[in-house]
């Protein structure tokens, strides 16, 4: 991970990227160990799509910043950004109180006056105070053993850490992770049905990713003793697979039928008086927000109320009500949708566009050095109008939204697979064995299979001097790339893919699949299949337009 030992945007920008990245690979987990307040398993995808609405949030911001803002001026309007986003991206209980946590934080980061007066560790440590006030102030009935006491925790270790050393602030940010650790392995004696359940609280264990991601971002030296110990201890528990989610009907809920959300406009005082309309209609009250614009989550039977107490408050809009009880299996929403199976597959270019429409697939074109979204993910899913989507991410960074998106999807009945795919020639084997006449399941292995049978290699050219595991490459060298590391390195590129597809087949392989790239061309492809086929009159070779950015040649061998 990139260490950035400074409070400024980039450093919010890097936080907020990085953290949802480590969400991305731990929120099914989270999830699984969903137990609270209500078991539905969906804790570790809620926090990851309030997340990523900050996150790109903050790239938006800051790419339509003006230039010559200073460095307190971007971090203003950093922050700022993934406050605001959070808050309107906010899902779920533990989304909002993660939407509000945040805002306490980068309000401070925001002030910037702070930042040239004050030592950065003291500025984190009141930023963290300032994030679990704020966190506890917006739950009507705040209870511990949750997210609520790991976010103090945090903030009373980094208290501790910047009174030794005010400037030390990676030390701050990683004594708060640690605190944060302890406290997330403490929550099970704090609450009844994390130590029924065997699990730690769930929006915790989000939580001390957001701390770990931060202290890994501003360089802080991990502890060495007890405080690492209880994060060993805590995460094992958080992580283990073999921890089991007990399904919501063995825990014998009683609680409201419906989970009510809604944004609101509304003037400070009566959205404070909301929350305390609501804390008497239900449970799980959770009022965040500023100035006019306000999140509202409560669970309550009559949703009705909920949502006729936010009209009298302000003027409520983006209502969503879920049932929080297990939905019939003739819901409307599954019966709408096609007996179909279809693949929805994230593209690099348009010539692989081309390629999985004519197939049949719905592609989601992603941006240079970018991925889709969730939400552009759920769209095509549910575009699909089909009862079974599977989708294949491309990549391995698209991934942890497409599983976010599943979750989603699923929620509207929708049956829906993600496959471990990291590569686009990946997605070719997978789509090439796909039957939709064939069961689920049986086609998701067989695609999976495939898939996983699929080396993959890419070529680009360097853009500054960097030192690989193949030598130092200076600005201008061809790079070959095996499964993400670099293994040649040379002047020309059809030189550098003969040689990386040496190494492919070393292992053995039928077929080599070849796609072109914006910088690549027929002559290219021509050479290099010539030479395979010179040198392995037994190999196919295909030979594709894929019109990626960036990558001339990207290789496939099965």
């Amino acid at each position: 991970m990139r260490v950035h030992e400074a409070l400024d945007a980039e450093g919010v920008r890097l936080w907020a990227e990085s953290a949802l990245a480590a969400l991305g690979l731990v929120r099914a987990e989270i999830d699984a160990i969903n137990v609270y307040p209500v078991a539905d398993a969906d804790t570790g995808t809620n926090l990851y799509l309030t997340l990523e609405a900050g996150t790109e949030s903050v790239a938006r911001a800051l790419s339509e910043s003006a230039e010559g803002k200073d460095g307190l001026d971007s971090l203003a309007i950093a922050a700022a950004a993934l406050s605001r986003g959070t808050l309107l991206g906010a899902r779920g209980n533990s989304g909002v109180i993660l939407s509000q946590y945040l805002r306490g934080a980068v309000d401070v980061f925001a002030e910037g006056v702070s930042l040239r007066t004050v030592p950065p560790g003291r500025v984190l440590a009141s930023a963290l105070e300032r994030a679990a006030a704020l966190a506890y102030a917006a739950v009507a009935r705040p209870v511990e053993g949750t997210m609520l006491s790991v976010g103090n925790a945090a903030a009373a270790a980094a208290r501790i850490a910047a009174a030794a050393d005010p400037s030390a602030l990676g030390a701050v940010a990683r004594a708060a992770a640690d605190g944060a650790a302890e406290a997330l392995a403490r929550t099970p004696s704090q609450l009844a049905v994390l130590e029924r359940s065997g699990v730690v609280d769930a929006g915790g264990r989000g939580l001390v990713v957001l701390l770990e991601t931060l202290a890994d971002v501003l360089g802080g030296v991990r502890h060495v003793g007890q405080s690492l110990g209880a994060q060993r201890s805590a995460l094992a528990g958080a992580r283990s697979v073999t921890i089991p989610r007990i399904p919501a009907a063995e825990f014998e809920y009683h609680g409201p039928a419906f989970e009510v959300m809604y944004l609101l406009e509304a003037d400070p005082e009566p959205a404070a008086e909301l929350r305390e309309r609501l804390a008497h209609l239900g449970e799980s009250v959770v009022v965040v927000g500023a100035d006019q614009l306000w999140n509202v989550h409560v669970h309550a039977d009559d949703a009705g109320a909920a949502i006729e107490a936010g009209i009298e408050s302000g003027r409520p809009f983006r209502i969503r009500v879920t049932a929080l009880t297990v939905v019939a299996s003739d819901d409307r929403r599954v019966v709408a949708l096609k007996p179909t199976r279809r693949l929805v597959v994230v593209t690099h270019g348009p010539g692989t566009a081309e390629l999985f429409e004519a197939a049949g697939a719905l592609v989601v074109p992603a941006q240079p050095q970018g991925r889709p979204s969730s939400a552009e993910l759920l769209v095509a899913i549910q575009g699909a109008e089909s009862a079974e989507v599977v989708v294949l991410p491309s990549d391995a960074g698209a991934r942890a939204a497409a599983e976010a998106a599943a979750a989603q999807a699923r929620e509207f009945g929708i049956r829906t697979a993600v496959l471990p795919i990291r590569s686009i020639v990946q997605s070719l084997a997978a789509a090439a064995v796909h039957v939709s006449g064939a069961t689920f399941d049986e086609d998701v292995v067989a695609m999976t299979n495939a898939a996983s049978a699929t080396r993959y290699a890419a070529i680009t050219i360097a853009d500054r001097e960097v030192l690989t595991s193949a030598g130092v490459c200076r600005p201008g060298d061809v790079m070959g790339l095996v499964e993400g590391d670099v293994v040649e390195i040379g002047s020309v590129v059809a030189d550098v893919a003969v040689a990386v597809i040496e190494r492919l087949l070393a292992g053995a392989g039928e077929l080599v699949t070849l796609l072109a790239g914006v910088d690549g061309n027929d002559e290219l492809m021509r050479t290099v299949a010539a030479a395979v086929r010179a040198r392995h009159p037994g190999v196919e070779v295909s030979q594709y337009y894929g019109g990626q950015p960036l990558w001339p040649l990207i290789i496939g061998v099965e």
